[in-house]
């Protein structure tokens, strides 16, 4: 198949080039392409957490299907795009990425938390999970979660990624950071983003057992459950 692609900004300087055609296999998703662009330009690779991608000028997941004679576009973080440092993706998180996002000269600390996938649950072994978004409405409850932080600790380097999908044991469901001038801000806020991340953000968890599977609420309404909490 030929497929049309179309560069911007720094996007288009790391390639050296405005548009080219180029020829790719049936089958291949535009996260396929993006992926043999970066093996060919090392540097791509560290914006591909905030590169948005477009096919015959519509946004599209990494998961799309190519077809012959689509026009690509990979748009790098535009002016004022702070809503990249907000993200729903399906594909594996960097913390580090995340980290990059929120690293400034001002910041003294840089807290990180990362949730990942255990093997165990409700008393049961899990086999694995899948995440569900209404992923639109998630990245602007992640923004409202950094905007909280703000008016609450006056720091204003937030970032936060969260997977969909199937992930397997041990994989980044979420990772969130942040940067500030004093290390106790830092692990506050992060504490913080991932609380009300489970209250507000419209992210579904579906986990999976040996024998069976279910949809889980928040974590509170599992110890209200239990009871170790009263409602």
């Amino acid at each position: 198949m030929d497929i049309d692609i179309r560069y911007f900004a720094m996007i288009r300087e790391i390639v050296g080039r405005a548009a080219e055609r180029r020829e790719v296999p049936a089958g291949a998703t535009i996260g396929d392409l993006f992926d043999q662009l970066a093996r060919e330009h090392p540097r791509l690779e560290r914006l591909k957490p905030v590169t948005m991608l477009m096919v015959n000028q519509e946004y599209v997941p990494a998961t799309h299907p190519l077809t012959d004679g689509d026009e690509v576009a990979f748009i790098p973080p535009v002016s004022g795009g702070a809503q990249t440092r907000f993200r729903v993706q399906s594909e594996p998180i960097d913390a580090r990425e995340v980290e990059a996002l929120v690293a400034h000269p001002g910041a003294g600390a840089i807290a990180t938390f990362t949730g990942t996938v255990r093997d165990h649950g409700r008393g049961r072994q899990v086999t694995h999970l899948d995440y569900e978004a209404y992923a639109p409405a998630a990245e602007k409850m992640l923004a409202q979660i950094s905007d909280e932080i703000r008016e609450r600790w006056g720091i204003e380097h937030v970032a936060i990624t969260h997977r969909v999908g199937s992930l397997a044991i041990g994989e980044a469901s979420v990772v969130i950071s942040v940067a500030s001038a004093h290390r106790d801000a830092a692990f506050e806020s992060c504490r913080y983003a991932i609380e009300r991340i489970k209250e507000i953000v419209p992210i579904w968890k579906k986990e999976h057992y040996v024998d069976g599977a279910t949809w889980l609420g928040s974590e509170h309404d599992y110890q209200v459950e239990i009871g170790r909490l009263s409602r």
